[in-house]
């Protein structure tokens, strides 16, 4: 496994190394050694996983303590545009935001610590996503930030119209991030 360092501080793009002959391929997508030899603590509890239709965007997310979570984030097949705000009050780049294109082709992978909205828009029909996560989900704690945050600036995808996507009512009133109050 490949862990690349992004521009935000403990968000890493991971690249397995993938196996390929004339049966398929093969590859670990999750190593508890290498993540610890990569400098990442990470104690997954929950697996999640969805299937989406081109054009449907969840997110932007995250948990407070106690339940925040880390997120190991992949794509099995179709791809998406995946979205990482650092959400921490203390971090230099606290607003700033990452994205990567993951896909079941590209087989990258996105390691989100605790502590960041997360989110992603599939770029294909039948993309299935799936994550582990560190700590159990907990409604009471969810907290999030609308997609389209103008402060935030998030270049989704040019060639998909807004009135087009596909949301959740709850991402539609989820609060902007100027009036976001960080738990983190």
């Amino acid at each position: 496994m490949n862990f690349i360092p992004t521009p935000i501080a403990d968000l890493f793009i991971i690249e397995p190394k993938v196996w390929k002959d004339n049966r398929g391929y093969f590859y670990e997508s999750f190593s508890g050694r290498a993540f610890t030899a990569a400098g990442i603590e990470a104690d997954f509890v929950q697996d999640n996983q969805s299937f989406s239709q081109k054009g449907t965007l969840r997110g932007l997310h995250a948990q407070k303590a106690p339940f925040a979570q880390g997120k190991l984030v992949r794509v099995i097949q179709g791809s998406v545009l995946d979205v990482a705000v650092d959400a921490r009050k203390d971090s230099p780049t606290y607003g700033q935001h990452f994205s990567v294109e993951l896909s079941g082709e590209n087989h990258r992978q996105l390691w989100v610590p605790p502590g960041f909205l997360h989110g992603f828009l599939t770029l294909e029909d039948d993309t299935i996503f799936t994550y582990k996560v560190t700590n159990y989900y907990d409604k009471e704690s969810e907290v999030g930030v609308i997609w389209n945050d103008p402060d935030l600036n998030i270049n989704w995808v040019a060639d998909l119209n807004p009135e087009d996507l596909l949301l959740s009512d709850k991402d539609l009133v989820l609060p902007a991030f100027k009036d976001f109050v960080s738990p983190f």
